[in-house]
């Protein structure tokens, strides 16, 4: 029973951070307000892609976090952490992808008329989405910390996964302390691909290391 679960929350940890990569490769460059509404249908399609992984994504830490359980429980601590992340991230998908897109296409034809209206709104918007995203980056960092250290420790999966996440991190902070902008799309997609290695990495180990 152990071995299948295993291999079902393996195997989402890797689909997940396919549709993770798939997503960051499709998102479309931002612009003003009416290539917005030129790219509605992509960033319609793109951001329900990111939704739809997010709980893909979430039960295959589920397994991650059963096969590092110890007395302390702290793996349900990342699972947790990460869960709040992913909460974030479907906020701020479905306000910039979903709720702007249609918001917009309410005023198309007379989109100079009601400047006014519309640019405060959009303002707003990304007001709501840049926090979202520090977010879901802060707690992604925490949850790999937690998970590579439990990683280095028990032995349970091979080490260098554990390092690859603790270096992810340092990366990260670094990046915090030299202005690096993790909210650009540039610094976004940066991010979410080094992610995505080290969930890919993880979500491989965690379906071997049951096979034997």
């Amino acid at each position: 029973m152990k071995n299948q679960f295993y291999k079902s929350t393996g195997t989402s940890l890797i689909t997940g951070s396919l549709f993770i990569i798939a997503t960051m490769i499709l998102h479309p460059s931002g612009g003003n307000t009416k290539h917005i509404i030129q790219i509605s249908t992509s960033l319609i399609v793109v951001h329900s892609l990111a939704i739809f992984c997010l709980p893909i994504l979430l039960f295959g830490c589920y397994g991650l976090t059963n096969s590092l359980l110890e007395k302390s429980k702290i793996s349900v601590l990342a699972f947790i952490i990460m869960g709040f992340g992913c909460i974030a991230t479907m906020f701020a998908a479905v306000v910039n992808g979903l709720t702007l897109p249609y918001f917009l296409k309410q005023y198309v034809g007379n989109l100079e008329q009601n400047a006014s209206i519309i640019k405060p709104i959009m303002n707003y918007g990304f007001a709501i989405n840049k926090p979202l995203d520090y977010i879901f980056i802060v707690a992604c960092c925490l949850a790999i910390f937690i998970y590579s250290i439990l990683i280095i420790r028990t032995n349970k999966f091979p080490k260098w996964i554990g390092y690859f996440g603790v270096l992810l991190i340092s990366f990260c902070i670094l990046g915090a302390f030299t202005g690096f902008v993790f909210t650009s799309l540039t610094g976004f997609r940066v991010f979410v691909f080094s992610l995505a290695g080290w969930i890919l990495s993880s979500g491989v180990s965690l379906i071997r290391s049951k096979e034997h």
